[in-house]
């Protein structure tokens, strides 16, 4: 096998470090299968790397702005180089949490209610009834998201740490379990329960072992976990993501079964590092994750 794939990494998102080890983990993968692999730790000055190094694939393990937005995508798809996960459009939808939501919403899927309003609006007074959350229009991994308690007295408009634009996303806190699935092509893979150590599943907990457990499969009621398959697919199929990719779920059990699932996000660019749920998913399956990003990789292509 000596085809030639360049394996996108790095990047200047607040995501970068989590994309050297998901890329790095990828590299190793392809180089053991026969791969021709060339890492790529992606500057501005992309397309002219790329031109030059003439992959006959792309495989993206970039995360947040400027990898999975949709702004990459339009890049290699003007290249005319075949690359893995979603494509432009889709790539874009997802990274945008209010036009997501309106095509979730439409769709039938179950929301987490919710409203976009300025930093400033929010030193009016509480939007929702608090416990609330806090988000970025545009950001992943849960970056800049905060849970807002009754016992909080914390205001985006005075975090001098707050670097992620003036509108903010405010949706109503969901209480229950964290369920995550994933997605391969036309097929919801399975789906895992994560109970964090913390107050949510943030940043730290995602990527820093022993701060969160995993439960796979997640122990739901049969129809319930059916339910969580479903909803994801239909996630994915709306947004029309191709290759891989990961719902994030809230399920609503705490007055009693059956519970209520609400989507929070889809994400078009799920990690791959060693604590990462899409190859943890797919190992429960019997795929492993050098079969998994050999999938990914003859799975490439371009939207045009």
């Amino acid at each position: 096998m000596n085809r030639h794939v360049a394996v996108l990494l790095g990047g200047w998102s607040a995501e970068r470090e989590v994309s050297l080890v998901s890329g790095a983990a990828v590299v190793s993968a392809l180089r053991e299968q026969g791969y021709r692999v060339s890492a790529v730790d992606v500057g501005r000055n992309v397309a002219d790397v790329l031109s030059k190094l003439k992959p006959d694939v792309v495989f993206n393990a970039l995360h947040g702005r400027f990898g999975e937005d949709g702004t990459i995508q339009g890049m290699l798809e003007i290249l005319g180089l075949p690359y893995t996960h979603s494509g432009v459009l889709a790539s874009a939808l997802a990274m945008d949490k209010p036009a997501a939501k309106r095509l979730f919403a439409d769709a039938g899927i179950p929301l987490a209610e919710g409203a976009v309003v300025t930093r400033q609006d929010l030193v009016k007074g509480s939007p929702l009834p608090q416990p609330y959350v806090i988000k970025p229009l545009n950001e992943g991994s849960s970056v800049g998201v905060r849970i807002v308690f009754a016992s909080d007295n914390f205001m985006p408009a005075d975090d001098l740490h707050w670097t992620y634009g003036e509108r903010v996303l405010i949706e109503r806190y969901i209480p229950g379990r964290e369920i995550q699935v994933a997605v391969m092509g036309e097929r919801a893979l399975g789906a895992v329960e994560i109970r964090p150590h913390g107050r949510f599943y943030d940043y730290e907990a995602k990527y820093t072992a022993g701060r969160a457990q995993h439960l796979m499969p997640a122990p739901l009621a049969r129809d319930v976990y059916a339910e969580a398959l479903r909803l994801a697919l239909l996630a994915h199929r709306t947004l029309g993501c191709r290759g891989v990719s990961r719902a994030d779920l809230r399920y609503d059990d705490t007055t009693g079964e059956p519970g209520r699932f609400a989507l929070l996000e889809i994400n078009t660019q799920p990690g791959m590092t060693p604590l990462s749920l899409v190859p943890e998913i797919a190992a429960h399956q019997g795929i492993s994750f050098a079969d998994l990003v050999r999938w990914m990789v003859e799975d490439a292509g371009c939207d045009r």
